[in-house]
């Protein structure tokens, strides 16, 4: 008789390792350490100046027409579903200050947008592996920032398919342009471009 591994378990135990070991190598190697279902995502070089600055601006710009008890979040901590196996650190999260009142990860379902910058060193993470991730975390609303193209993109309406759940609505944006991420419209003027 053969007995079927326990797959739930075996895959519990494969995160938390992953878990360890970003937990353990997090602040000795340079760039940002995420988990998706195919392993440790390193982002090698520590974000720069537009990034940041992007992250920044558009954080502000959202706080001054949210309403109050809302944030756009750009600190810590991660946002963690264990059961999925996944560990994300959005760039900018929308999120009410009475979800922030946790110790440890943020639940996924409780951020209202999540907002990326696109990274020099590792595009593909911002524009496949977090368009797949984040729909699948139950995040109703990605926002994707290129300081490469001055272009983006605001993803939402997650609609389930074979594949797992992904966003139906794809809205482009140019830098210049106003962008509405979930219900609040914001400028795009005098965002940085990488050089």
């Amino acid at each position: 008789m053969t007995i079927a591994p326990d797959h739930a378990a075996h895959d519990a135990l494969q995160y938390q390792a992953m878990r360890d070991i970003v937990e353990r190598m997090q602040d000795s190697v340079p760039g940002k350490l995420e988990i998706t279902k195919e392993g440790i995502v390193h982002d090698m070089m520590s974000p720069g100046g537009p990034h940041e600055l992007t992250a920044a601006r558009v954080s502000r710009r959202l706080e001054k027409v949210m309403p109050e008890g809302l944030l756009a979040h750009t600190g810590t901590p991660d946002v963690e579903d264990v059961h999925e196996g996944v560990l994300r650190h959005p760039d900018v999260m929308v999120i009410a200050e009475a979800d922030m009142e946790v110790e440890g990860p943020f639940a996924p379902q409780s951020l209202l947008a999540a907002i990326e910058i696109v990274s020099r060193s590792n595009p593909g993470n911002d524009w496949s592996g977090k368009m797949r991730d984040y729909p699948m975390l139950g995040i109703p609303v990605y926002v994707i920032f290129d300081p490469r193209t001055g272009e983006g993109a605001v993803l939402s309406d997650i609609h389930p398919t074979p594949a797992g759940p992904r966003y139906a609505t794809r809205k482009e944006f140019v830098y210049g342009e106003d962008v509405t991420i979930a219900e609040w419209t914001i400028s795009t003027e005098d965002l940085p471009r990488y050089v």
